[in-house]
């Protein structure tokens, strides 16, 4: 397993600079390299679509490589970042246009992703959305704004405890290192 993808896992970040350096001799990892090293072969469009996005996610300057200072960010955020600024991460991660909003589709569409990597989930991903819309939409218009999404979790701790759950992007990266796939 790739030193960056170990660190990710496990949470350990002593020494990374000259580990990250020898795994990835440039500096950068393109999506195709974090594909590669995940070993995407046998996956869902939808799980290879999630790791599109957490890509795009982890990618701050939009240069199409994650870049060491990134990961460091990315990582540290996802191990000790404070809950305002995971459920932002989170916002972004459902945020596939980047408009800002989040649709009940692209929130649906992350989810079922995890489901197809994980098979941790016996809710159906619309079943999950529909009660996360139920509960913090609150102005029935179908979308959520950055602000509505982490006050609504904020709220409703058993929304918060789901999505820490589905979202604990190490899970999901152990799950596919793993080459666990989806049930039959």
């Amino acid at each position: 397993m790739k030193f960056w993808l170990r660190t990710c896992i496990t949470g350990t970040t002593r020494s990374v600079l000259p580990k990250f350096m020898r795994e990835s001799p440039s500096g950068l990892i393109t999506l195709f390299e974090l594909k590669s090293m995940l070993q995407m072969q046998g996956m869902t469009e939808e799980a290879s679509g999630y790791v599109d996005q957490v890509f795009y996610t982890f990618d701050m300057d939009g240069d199409g490589y994650i870049d060491f200072v990134e990961y460091i960010a990315a990582v540290s955020l996802l191990l000790k970042g404070e809950i305002n600024q995971k459920l932002k991460w989170y916002f972004k991660l459902f945020d596939q246009d980047g408009n800002g909003k989040i649709d009940r589709d692209e929130m649906e569409t992350i989810f079922k992703a995890i489901q197809d990597i994980t098979w941790s989930y016996d809710i159906p991903p619309d079943d999950i959305v529909t009660l996360i819309y139920e509960r913090i939409d609150v102005n029935n218009e179908g979308e959520l704004t950055l602000e509505e999404f982490i006050t609504g979790a904020k709220e409703h701790p058993d929304i918060m405890e789901m999505l820490t759950k589905m979202m604990d992007l190490t899970h999901v990266l152990e799950i596919i290192v793993n080459g666990q796939k989806k049930k039959e």
